[in-house]
């Protein structure tokens, strides 16, 4: 079965366990006039809806590339984490003003044996199907899906509070109805700005995974040939959609038709072992044929890497006949590029003054 028709047949699982819930905790809620045990109905209608959100995202994420968008719809699945997220974060809201409203206006409860067993089905309900769509979500990489199995986790400890709520006012009179439905919209916000920003993160881009970028570059200089890979950049165009680029460091001694079969062998060892798609792969020289560009890179290593903000030193290459000396080097993001350009440039200018040189500034951005 594909990913899709796995999160659309885990989210309809979803929607109608949560629809059930929902009808008996209201009709126990409206019947006991427990503020808490509606607002937890509430809270599993929002997550119905989510569910409902998951599955148009999933549908509209699946759609086959054409011209306008060449490389899928997958970042869809992101903007159908943020809906759900803001139904999430609305519930939440709501329920908190209501419970401020009967913390201002109290009315008594009244329960049964009977709302007590639905509730207690309820809990145990909600505990097998957030199991279930974690489960399922971590699966199929469904940011949208392990949310969801995360936040009925959670609800079951919520509703699980509002039994205890219940059992503590039937057993010594003392009623917390409104103030277990303000710590339950707590939660249920707190829930929903986490997902909120989880997604943000996802949109705007943020670092590698640092063992997949360990694992990739070690794919790569698993090979005689390579030197170094460095400069590795992921971009995600949606779940299981990544594709990369990244320099490695060879011999100046090979030749074209060398390099285009190295690089079309690591194209394919890295998509067969990770999934993720090279769409391009840059190459550094590094000198073979001559001692004194290896002396003289190391001393350059040494004067850049005295510095806290200058983490590496790759793609290093002196042209002898020309007097060129090139490399880059990986800064931290403790200082503007600019300035650490000037500074290097003049350090290294100083021990070097019959070079030209080529220093380009690298980011931070994989480990």
């Amino acid at each position: 079965m594909n990913r899709e028709k796995i999160i659309v047949r885990t989210s309809v699982v979803g929607i109608i366990v949560n629809i059930f819930l929902s009808g008996f905790k209201a009709f126990v809620g409206l019947v006991s006039h427990s503020i808490a045990i509606t607002l937890d109905a509430v809270n599993n209608l929002s997550d119905a809806l989510s569910s409902v959100v998951t599955i148009i995202g999933a549908k509209l994420a699946g759609k086959s590339p054409n011209k306008k968008h060449p490389l899928g719809y997958g970042r869809i699945e992101y903007l159908s984490s943020m809906i759900v997220a803001a139904i999430v974060l609305y519930a939440g809201l709501t329920s908190l003003v209501e419970s401020i409203k009967k913390v201002i206006h109290p009315q008594t409860a009244d329960y049964s044996v009977l709302s007590l067993v639905i509730m207690s089905v309820a809990i145990v309900a909600k505990i097998l199907l957030g199991l279930y769509v974690k489960r399922t979500g971590k699966k199929v990489e469904s940011g949208a899906l392990t949310a969801s199995g995360v936040d009925a986790l959670f609800d079951a400890v919520l509703s699980a509070s509002v039994l205890l709520s219940a059992i503590v006012f039937l057993v010594f009179g003392l009623s917390l109805e409104a103030y277990v439905g303000i710590v339950i919209s707590g939660f249920i916000i707190k829930s929903g700005i986490e997902m909120l920003c989880e997604t943000l993160d996802d949109i705007i881009g943020k670092r590698t995974d640092a063992d997949l970028s360990r694992q990739i570059k070690k794919l790569i200089a698993e090979e005689t040939e390579v030197r170094g890979a460095y400069d590795l950049i992921i971009n995600n165009y949606g779940p299981n959609k990544n594709y990369a680029s990244v320099h490695i460091e060879l011999p100046d001694t090979m030749t074209v038709e060398e390099v285009d079969a190295l690089t079309r062998k690591l194209e394919a060892k890295v998509y067969k072992e990770t999934g993720i798609v090279l769409t391009g792969v840059g190459v550094y020289s590094f000198n073979t044929q001559d001692d004194e560009a290896a002396r003289i890179r190391n001393e350059v290593q040494k004067i850049v890497l005295s510095h806290d903000w200058a983490l590496q030193l790759h793609g290093f290459y002196l042209e002898l006949k020309t007097k060129i000396l090139r490399f880059d080097v990986v800064l931290s993001f403790d200082i503007k590029p600019a300035e650490a350009l000037q500074i290097l440039c003049k350090e290294v200018q100083t021990a070097f003054p019959d070079y030209t040189l080529q220093i380009t500034p690298d980011l931070d951005l994989s480990e």
